[in-house]
């Protein structure tokens, strides 16, 4: 219950008080947790752990599939980088490899540094517009 659990209560007034900028990066942020889980439960044999930790990330990366914004240009090569990624997860799940949730892992790091930079410079700007005021 969320009133008696006080890490609950602080995780839903953080997605409720969020940005969706954050939002994003706290999608891109699980995404990479559930990567791990599932790596780590092909590494100690623990087969349905690994395939529901692959489902999460495999929502997690139709999600941002989803709600690209394909009226810029670069949305549509993010889609193809999208895809790999989960064209990764599903033959590491298929062949119990880490090595391919390691793949996967790289591109949604990337994506996630990059999202993580371009937040940090907006509120730079946000910040720079009202010092000025």
């Amino acid at each position: 219950m969320v009133l008696n659990n006080p890490y609950a209560t602080y995780q839903n007034n953080s997605v409720t008080t969020s940005s969706p900028g954050e939002l994003t990066l706290m999608l891109y942020n699980g995404c990479l947790k559930f990567i791990q889980q599932a790596k780590r439960a092909v590494e100690s044999g623990q087969i349905e752990e690994k395939n529901t930790a692959v489902q999460k990330a495999q929502a997690i990366i139709s999600e941002l599939m989803i709600t690209l914004d394909s009226s810029f240009s670069v949305a549509k090569e993010m889609l193809v980088l999208y895809e790999f990624a989960n064209s990764r997860l599903i033959d590491g799940n298929i062949k119990n490899d880490p090595a391919l949730f390691d793949e996967a892992a790289e591109i949604i790091t990337e994506f996630r540094d990059t999202w993580k930079q371009v937040i940090q410079m907006n509120r730079q700007k946000q910040y720079a517009n009202v010092s000025e005021i």
